[in-house]
């Protein structure tokens, strides 16, 4: 596994491109083979781009979003001591390696949006605090995490509310059919162990480990008590902590009413106003907090270019005709019981293309869940099975790694190598569960 490891490094490190430079490969990859595979002029692909082009806007901005408000937060006094806290546990850097994964692992599970933030937070802190610890390496078990799906997955949470846009095809499959069955959570428990023993087991020559470089402080520094500070009106608005809270007192509000009225359902919209209120509610003043936003902004960049570019090939894929294509050929394969596997290969494939997993179902699910309808195959099972192949091959698939990668300040082919042989790990072993399955449900 060091040898496959340190292969994959080397290569990535060697071949990868920049992950914009790679998006715009997919996206030109997927407008060839519209033209020579799905049969569209390059007229119609064109079109399909223009269509798919801001089709991502309002989930982009959730996703800076999400970035911002928890960037925001992660610069606060209190999470600074959480998290100074938490990477005073582990004695060597085997063991940061280890809790990063747990804590980001433990956090996707609950919210895929929190853990990628937290995730990233944690590799941070970790990399300040545990000297000799190579920092990719930790960035890397922080991203894996991701793989998780749990209580926010929104393919099994779509397929079990009522009124959604298959229910003709499929009915509706309670959450107790997919997210929450025993195999399920096998299937979470193994993986949950598998990625902290791999990068546990991860080791990096002396001679090539990179270690985190701490940041300057970007916050606005405290006058010391006694010093006597004559302010204008203004400059004291823009220091009162009241200001903050005064303003966050409407959010807390509303996430009251909200939690009451429909319990703990936490969404990616309520992730944001969590942070958000937090982030107003610890930082000191106005000017504190607009110096983390100036600080936070920065990260965002790669998600403000590239999310557009993902929307293309979302639209291309959709629209030529190309999703249909790849997934009529693992259907007339497949029997009842290898559906689910194919289901789970299928989709880590289209996944590439198509990363967003709501989108994915929307292009994707129709033509699965037919076919699953008329082989008789278990459709709870062919839930679960779409919804890990597209967490699958997020891991070597930058269009989720950007929010991490913003904040920890690095780019893809710094993990993608580790991720590599992590991915083959976890297709493996999925592959198996769902072909095993199939036979036994």
């Amino acid at each position: 596994m060091q040898k496959l490891t340190r292969f994959f490094l080397r290569l990535v490190q060697e071949y990868l491109p920049d992950a914009y430079i790679l998006a715009v490969i997919l996206s030109m990859i997927v407008f060839v083979a519209g033209i020579f595979i799905a049969g569209k002029t390059p007229l119609q692909m064109v079109q399909y781009w223009g269509d798919g082009y801001p089709s991502l806007f309002n989930f982009g901005m959730q996703m800076v979003m999400v970035l911002l408000t928890g960037y925001i937060l992660a610069l606060t006094a209190p999470l600074q001591k959480a998290l100074n806290w938490i990477t005073s546990l582990p004695k060597n850097p085997r063991q940061a390696v280890g809790l990063t994964a747990a804590t980001s692992l433990i956090a996707c599970y609950f919210n895929w949006g929190f853990g990628l933030v937290i995730g990233a937070f944690v590799a941070k802190a970790m990399g300040a605090r545990v000297k000799g610890v190579h920092f990719p390496v930790l960035v890397a078990a922080a991203y894996g995490g991701e793989v998780m799906r749990g209580p926010s997955s929104s393919i099994p949470l779509v397929s079990a509310t009522k009124g959604h846009f298959m229910e003709k095809i499929m009915g509706i499959v309670p959450v107790t059919d997919t997210l929450y069955t025993w195999w399920n959570i096998l299937i979470s428990v193994v993986v949950f162990g598998m990625l902290i023993y791999y990068f546990m087991r991860v080791e990096t020559p002396a001679e090539e480990v990179v270690e985190f470089k701490a940041e300057d402080p970007i916050l606005v520094k405290p006058v010391p008590a006694g010093t006597v500070v004559r302010r204008t009106f203004a400059e004291t608005l823009e220091n009162s902590w009241w200001v903050n809270a005064m303003f966050g007192a409407v959010p807390l509000v509303y996430l009251v009413v909200n939690f009451n009225k429909l319990g703990f359902d936490l969404n990616l919209n309520l992730v944001i106003i969590i942070f958000l209120v937090c982030g107003l509610f610890l930082h000191r003043s106005p000017n504190d907090y607009l110096a983390a936003v100036k600080a936070g902004v920065v990260a965002c960049r790669g998600i403000l270019i590239q999310f557009p570019i993902y929307a293309t090939m979302m639209s291309m894929m959709g629209k030529s005709g190309l999703v249909a294509i790849v997934s009529a050929w693992f259907v007339q394969i497949s029997t009842p019981e290898t559906f689910p596997v194919f289901t789970f290969l299928s989709a880590g494939l289209i996944n590439f293309f198509i990363p967003s997993g709501g989108g994915q179902w929307a292009v994707q699910g129709p033509i699965m869940m037919q076919a699953a309808e008329t082989l008789h195959a278990n459709k709870a099972l062919t839930i679960m099975a779409f919804a890990w192949g597209d967490s699958w091959t997020n891991q070597i698939q930058p269009f989720w790694a950007l929010p991490l990668l913003g904040v920890a300040g690095l780019s893809a082919r710094d993990i993608i190598g580790y991720c590599v042989v992590w991915t083959g790990i976890v297709g493996l072993v999925l592959s198996g569960f769902f072909l095993a399955l199939g036979f036994v449900l």
